[in-house]
């Protein structure tokens, strides 16, 4: 098999509705979408945040009686389990729970068990009286065809995530979302999550598979538009629709991220950074080598 064979991967967003304190039925209804997902071939599934346990809590004291210890809990088993049935990738949110503190995590797992975890590091609106900050940083996770890395919602807001990523070698970025309506969108252009994670993208020569929950819940409506973006910054598949369950999926060739980084004949990316105008916060002592 080619090198260039070895680095595709057929990609999913599963955008679905969990419902709130429903753990049982949404681990059921996401365990019944993987499996359609690997019925169409795909290799690595993305679902929501919090697609375990719903967003809204009411209170912490209810967050924490739905969380869930990883990778021993129940809802990562069955994800674990249904990864290693289908020889798949999964990422997907749920409400972790370790001694007396809870993360907003994705979990990634494959067909050889649990691989690792992120822990959302930017917290959204009363999230942050739940929630503590992730203390992970940008894991990136090697899956053979390639390098993933994970965030969550609010984080692609925050251009160093994707650029932490990229730095390390990710060549592609899962997001587990749910968005909610930003202030004074138009309806004449996209809305504003799928034009950040098409940016960040573009800016870092990296995929990004963001799937998002639909619904309202407890009030709060979610938008749907789940996308998968080229390393180019163009969306592949979706974005989907606004308010339905819908399954997308885009055949990827990660190392196109690596391979296809210029612009011109004589831009780069990350090579084209001032670091010597940014300083070592901005990440002058990282280096690419990808």
């Amino acid at each position: 098999m080619s090198a260039k064979q070895e680095s595709r991967m057929k990609v999913a967003c599963l955008q679905m509705e969990p419902r709130i304190g429903m753990v049982q039925a949404n681990v059921a209804r996401s365990l019944d979408l993987i499996a359609q997902a690997a019925n169409a071939g795909v290799q690595l599934a993305v679902l929501p945040e919090l697609c375990n346990t719903g967003y809204v809590f009411e209170s912490r004291d209810e967050a924490m009686a739905l969380s869930e210890e990883v990778p021993q809990g129940p809802t990562c088993v069955a994800w674990m389990e249904a990864a290693r049935k289908h020889a798949m990738f999964i990422v997907a949110g749920i409400t972790e729970r370790e001694g007396d503190k809870l993360y907003n995590s994705a979990v990634l797992v494959g067909p050889d068990g649990y691989i690792g975890r992120y822990r959302k590091n930017h917290l959204w609106g009363n999230e942050n009286r739940i929630f503590a900050p992730g203390n992970l940083g940008v894991p990136v996770f090697d899956i053979g065809a390639g390098r993933i890395a994970c965030a969550i919602c609010y984080d692609i807001w925050f251009p160093e995530i994707f650029r932490l990523a990229a730095l390390q070698g990710a060549d592609m970025l899962c997001v587990a979302t749910n968005w909610v309506p930003m202030p004074e969108q138009p309806g004449h252009v996209p809305m504003m999550a799928n034009i950040l994670a098409m940016g960040g993208a573009h800016s870092n020569s990296m995929f990004v598979a963001a799937a998002d929950r639909v619904g309202v819940e407890r009030g709060q409506a979610f938008l749907g538009n789940s996308l998968i973006v080229s390393h180019t910054g163009w969306a592949l598949a979706g974005p989907a629709s606004l308010d339905k369950e819908e399954m997308l999926i885009a055949d990827l060739d990660l190392a196109d991220a690596r391979r296809n980084r210029h612009l011109t004949d004589f831009n780069e990316r990350l090579r084209d950074r001032r670091t010597d105008l940014y300083g070592e916060m901005l990440g002058a002592r990282a280096q690419p080598g990808y």
